[in-house]
């Protein structure tokens, strides 16, 4: 691997680890800064609109500067917002410090990845992307783990510290390594791009990536009190279940792109069916340390299992425009987290934290209903097609 992918995936790495450590250290956030745990849980939240807002709106803006100034800037940010994150002295400055965070985060991505795809070797662009994108599943497999280890013996803020400092050596990495790259495109053609939004099948794939991943998200948000006060494992093992989940999301991902390859809509509904009775398994046997242990690696299996078919779901039905594709399939998912976040608040502040799970897979199941609508749709617009065929050929 070049060093300049490196230098893009340690950035990568630790911007993500940014976003997905907050599960690991909510309860000490919380009681450090005097809130409570779902009023912590709104961080995730305040991450998430950041990146659904920010992606759009500050690529848009920033269309046409040169990507290797751009993505400098973004990462000073980065660096900014997560040394202000480890020094904040009350919950108003973190909040703050978490939505800069994430209103740049999105665009250094977009651009991180045309950077990578258009220096690669000839035939290599998709390979050197999904080098630069395993960063993001390292954030979850290691990151979040030794974040929440670091947050667990030496306070969150050690862990918003050590996420700077792997910014700031990306950001150090970045400025001899990377080449410059020529700009975005015109904002005519992104303009023209946005036509792909009246696709009625392409709303209906945006709205199932975010309802579909809901429910996983509202259990992953929370994980930590429903690991220590639920079902009584001890704090410091919560970065060893965390490391246990990534370890099956790394799983789940490889095997559901297998799967989907082969059939795109039955292996979606079949996975998230898998999925809703995984969390209802997981709400039975929460009082179990060992049952729970071996369901934290099932559950992010499958959790993670369907995301490759929704990707190429979306790919599919906005084949006209793939690459904003691939943005607004990420804002779906940062709008699931952004509701998951406050609906597993108000559902802790209501019945408790148990009923979490059950609340998962009731979303889980709404994501299979509308996965079913968009199999059955895909399968009378097919029979459609065949009809008109036929009548077109026969003979007068």
């Amino acid at each position: 691997m070049s060093l300049k992918l490196l230098s893009l995936m340690l950035c990568v790495f630790g911007i993500t680890t940014g976003e997905f450590v907050i599960a690991g250290i909510l309860p000490d956030v919380a009681g450090d800064l005097d809130v409570s745990i779902p009023a912590a849980g709104l961080l995730v939240t305040a991450y998430a609109i950041g990146m659904i807002l920010g992606g759009p709106v500050m690529t848009a803006l920033t269309a046409r500067h040169p990507r290797k100034p751009l993505i400098v800037a973004l990462l000073a940010v980065v660096v900014v917002g997560n040394l202000a994150s480890a020094l904040a002295p009350v919950y108003s400055v973190l909040f703050v410090a978490r939505v800069v965070t994430a209103l740049v985060t999105a665009t250094f991505f977009a651009n991180a990845i045309v950077i990578a795809a258009s220096t690669a070797p000839e035939g290599k662009q998709a390979s050197t992307v999904s080098k630069l994108v395993f960063g993001m599943n390292l954030s979850m497999m290691l990151g979040a783990p030794i974040g929440t280890f670091i947050g667990n013996h030496f306070g969150w803020r050690a862990t918003f510290g050590t996420i700077t400092v792997v910014c700031l050596a990306g950001l150090l990495l970045v400025l001899p390594l990377v080449p410059a790259v020529e700009s975005a495109t015109s904002g005519g053609s992104a303009v023209a791009e946005l036509r792909v939004f009246r696709d009625r099948s392409v709303q209906l794939a945006i709205l199932i990536t975010a309802v579909a991943n809901m429910g996983l998200l509202m259990v992953f948000t929370y994980f930590a009190p429903l690991l220590t006060d639920v079902t009584g494992f001890a704090e410091g093992a919560v970065a060893v279940l965390l490391l246990v989940y990534g370890v099956g999301a790394a799983v789940g991902n490889f095997a559901g792109g297998w799967l989907s390859d082969r059939a795109l809509m039955p292996s979606q509904v079949g996975l998230l069916g898998l999925l809703t009775a995984g969390l209802v398994v997981m709400w039975a046997v929460s009082g179990s340390t060992v049952a729970s242990a071996v369901m934290v690696f099932v559950i992010g299996a499958l959790g993670f299992s369907v995301i490759p078919g929704m990707q190429t779901r979306v790919l599919t039905t906005a084949s006209s425009a793939p690459t904003l594709a691939i943005a607004v399939n990420a804002s779906a998912y940062q709008i699931a987290a952004a509701l998951a976040g406050w609906l597993g608040g108000r559902i802790i502040d209501g019945p408790g934290l148990r009923p979490v799970y059950l609340a998962a897979a009731a979303v889980t199941v709404l994501g299979i209903l509308l996965s079913c609508y968009a199999w059955y749709r895909d399968r009378a617009t097919a029979g459609t097609g065949m009809e008109g065929k036929t009548t077109e050929t026969s003979p007068a």
